[in-house]
C-alpha cells in the first residue's frame, strides 16, 4: 500500500516538474523576444496561480501555472527577476496601446468591448 502511494506522489511530482520546465520554456521565449523580461507572481484561487510578464519593451503577457510551486519553480527556472507585488515601478514598465485603452474604457463606461 505504501509503495502505490510513493509511485503516485512520485508521477505527481514527474509532472509538475515537467509542467514548470514547459511554462519556463515559455516564459524564456518571452523573454527573448521582448529583450528581456520581469515577473510577478500572484495566486489566484482554484484556478492556480498567475505569472504576469513585461518584456523590456514594454510588451505584457501573463501564464496560469495549476499551483504556486509551480509557478515560483518555473520562474526560477527561466532565470527572470520577480517582483513581490506589481507596484509602480514596475507597473510603470508597461505599456499599453490603444486597444487595452477602449477595452478598459468600453469595460468600465458601457463603451465598446472590442470583443
Amino acid at each position: 500500500m505504501a509503495d502505490t502511494q510513493q509511485v503516485d506522489d512520485s508521477k505527481k511530482a514527474a509532472k509538475a516538474e515537467r509542467r514548470a520546465a514547459k511554462l519556463a520554456k515559455e516564459i524564456g521565449a518571452f523573454a527573448r523576444a521582448h529583450g528581456g523580461a520581469e515577473g510577478q507572481v500572484a495566486y489566484i484561487g482554484h484556478e492556480g496561480t498567475r505569472i504576469v510578464l513585461v518584456g523590456e519593451d514594454g510588451a505584457w503577457g501573463d501564464l496560469v501555472a495549476p499551483t504556486h510551486a509551480i509557478a515560483l519553480s518555473a520562474v526560477e527556472k527561466a532565470g527572470i527577476t520577480v517582483h513581490e507585488e506589481f507596484d509602480g515601478d514596475f507597473a510603470a514598465k508597461v505599456k499599453t496601446g490603444p486597444y487595452e485603452w477602449s477595452r478598459m474604457a468600453g469595460i468600465q463606461l458601457g463603451g465598446p468591448s472590442n470583443g
